[in-house]
């Protein structure tokens, strides 16, 4: 999915009281257009949850009156969860969060240092602020948008059978290939 400065709709609209032509109920912020292929996978995961989001670069450093902009009028324009992927000193999350009083999610990425500086970046915030914050790069950006649906299933039914099919499908897919490896595994004839 291109990166873009305004709204990017992610499939289908959700019943989450908003005007679902417009209105995304996450926006996912990436420090850099680098960071758009990691990021991209949260827009995925959300877009197969049927979650309209948008998609932002912001920097914390470079743009700090943009980003504090975004952040004080996210939750007017109808959203409801923010996504923010920085490396390096990775302050976007905290940055929004300041901001902002809805729930925001940290993505460390890889700039560096395999991503320690930025986790811990991200995870340190001090009290009073919070940033919910998950793994480091792909990972983290595909746990950011479940983290996200989650939140979201909160208040939206049909979100919430969506995501336990998610988890029964993913539990289905572990069972099988632990069959397909017992099978195999299994000793071949003569066995003690």
């Amino acid at each position: 999915m291109p990166v873009r400065a305004g709204f990017t709709s992610a499939g289908r609209a959700l019943s989450l009281g908003m005007d679902k032509s417009t209105r995304p109920a996450v926006a996912v912020l990436m420090g850099s257009d680098s960071d758009q292929e990691v990021m991209s996978e949260a827009t995925k995961v959300l877009g197969s949850f049927g979650v309209p989001s948008e998609t932002h670069v912001i920097s914390a450093h470079r743009s700090p009156e943009r980003c504090r902009r975004f952040a004080a009028g996210a939750a007017r324009r109808g959203v409801k969860v923010i996504i923010a992927g920085a490396g390096k000193a990775a302050h976007l999350a905290g940055v929004v969060a300041s901001h902002t009083t809805l729930p925001v999610i940290g993505v460390p990425l890889d700039a560096g240092l395999g991503g320690l500086d930025a986790l811990l970046s991200t995870a340190q915030m001090p009290a009073g602020v919070p940033v919910a914050c998950v793994a480091v790069g792909r990972a983290g950006a595909v746990n950011a948008a479940l983290l996200a649906v989650e939140m979201l299933a909160l208040g939206d039914a049909g979100l919430a059978r969506r995501l336990a099919a998610y988890r029964r499908k993913m539990a289905a897919e572990v069972a099988k290939r632990s069959r397909a490896l017992s099978r195999t595994a299994a000793p071949r004839g003569g066995g003690r």
